[in-house]
């Protein structure tokens, strides 16, 4: 897959909306660039955080591309600003640290994604695609560390609920199944293909179930399937 084609809409669809935040004018300049020649609308760009934040709550994009080292306001405290306000907005985190406190720091804040600088120009426009998607994307190596603390984080012990906690709502069936292949590490597209169902209607599965359970994204949704022993069923 070429750069080019990675991001072209299908007929009747809006390219999807992508803002750079990196404090490196020609590195954010040359990835803007890439993402706009791949077809996709770069409505904003930030050198810094609170630049960044003022910005993406005017510009509302689909995905933001966020560099962690950031003056003003770290990258980690950006990205849960404004997944706390939109949660529906995506975050695709392009670093030069592979290090996994950094990794699990920024999935913990609510991104979507983690993808090294050295990545190619084809692999980013495809990690934002995906990522608009809603598939959890990460450099080869990271995915494994990302689950494993999922499992970590699951096997803490849970307050006990009170007696005047209201019950766990219920889930349907198919809402039950997609949870489980989520807490296994699939992809939404994987879990399309495995339901034979359209990517769509796992998004639309994944949205309600996160209203029922009262949870804010992926990562506290595979939290909760873990805690419930959903990845081994």
């Amino acid at each position: 897959m070429t750069a080019g084609t990675a991001a072209e809409p299908r007929a009747g669809e809006h390219p999807i909306r992508v803002m750079v935040v990196d404090d490196h004018p020609m590195w954010r300049d040359a990835v803007a660039r890439d993402l706009a020649a791949a077809g996709f609308d770069v409505v904003a760009t930030a050198g810094d955080g609170e630049q960044a934040v003022r910005r993406a709550l005017a510009a509302a994009p689909d995905v933001m591309v966020l560099d962690l080292n950031l003056p003003a306001k770290p990258g980690v405290q950006v990205c849960k600003e404004l997944v706390g306000a939109d949660p529906s907005l995506r975050v695709l985190v392009l670093s030069a640290s592979g290090e996994h406190a950094d990794v699990l720091e920024a999935v913990k804040s609510g991104a979507t994604g983690y993808l090294l600088k050295s990545a190619s120009a084809e692999e980013l426009t495809d990690a934002v695609r995906r990522t608009a998607a809603g598939d959890p994307v990460f450099t080869p190596g990271l995915a494994g560390l990302v689950l494993g603390e999922y499992r970590r984080l699951a096997s803490e012990p849970v307050p006990a609920a009170g007696a005047d906690e209201p019950r766990a709502p219920q889930l349907t069936d198919r809402e039950t199944e997609v949870l489980r292949l989520v807490a296994k590490g699939l992809s939404y597209k994987q879990i399309a293909e495995r339901l034979v169902i359209s990517h769509r209607t796992v998004q639309n599965h994944v949205q309600n179930t996160l209203g029922k359970l009262q949870l804010h994204n992926r990562v506290e949704l595979v939290r909760y399937a873990i805690e419930r022993g959903l990845d081994d069923a």
